[in-house]
């Protein structure tokens, strides 16, 4: 079960984010998916070996969710992007499922942006993720520090921000706020709804 990553170059020419820093981010999503690959093809040998009971097996399989997630993650955030070249971002649909959860949720959607954004602006690197709980229909505004750890169980990502420096550094040096204003102009609000439906 090979994975192959999906293109993205669709993003290329987004307002406020250079494609050198798309490019490079894409070139680091293909390192996960060829870890990934690498990480399955070993894991079956050492299956088809009788080796499951080993260290190098353990270890192998902790690490399975890290680059599992590392694509993922990408692949939902580099999805809830547009490719706007003049910096104004569509807004989110007053009428959809969404924007009546997050009403429903937050009380009005600026409490929504307004911790989403700070949670993205808290220092250390991971993701912000909106989530929703379906057993609930709940809304969560998450932070995630590494790709495997923090996730909510049963719980859909909605929206995924990446806040790892790789995502802003090479464009916005050490101002994450900054990125965080672009990308959050960048959010492809039809992408995010359909994840709810």
């Amino acid at each position: 079960m090979k994975h192959e990553a999906k293109n993205y170059d669709n993003l290329l020419g987004a307002a406020g984010l250079s494609n050198e820093l798309l490019k490079n981010h894409f070139t680091l999503y293909q390192g996960y998916i060829n870890n990934l690959n690498k990480l399955i093809i070993r894991l079956n040998e050492l299956i088809k070996n009788g080796e499951v009971n080993t260290p190098d097996f353990a270890e192998l399989k902790r690490r399975f969710g890290w680059e599992w997630n590392g694509v993922r993650l990408h692949e939902l955030y580099f999805e809830n992007m547009t490719a706007t070249t003049d910096g104004n971002g569509k807004e989110i649909n007053r009428n959809s499922g969404l924007y009546k959860k997050i009403i429903e949720n937050y009380e009005n959607y600026e409490n929504w942006e307004m911790e989403f954004k700070n949670i993205g602006a808290m220092r250390g690197i991971g993701w912000v993720i909106l989530y929703y709980d379906k057993n609930t229909g709940n809304l969560f505004n998450l932070w995630v520090e590494e790709h495997n750890a923090g996730h909510l169980s049963g719980a859909f990502p909605l929206l995924v921000m990446d806040v790892f420096e790789h995502s802003y550094m090479t464009d916005y040096g050490i101002k994450k706020n900054d990125y965080i204003e672009v990308f959050m102009k960048l959010i492809n609000w039809s992408a995010v709804e359909k994840r709810l439906e």
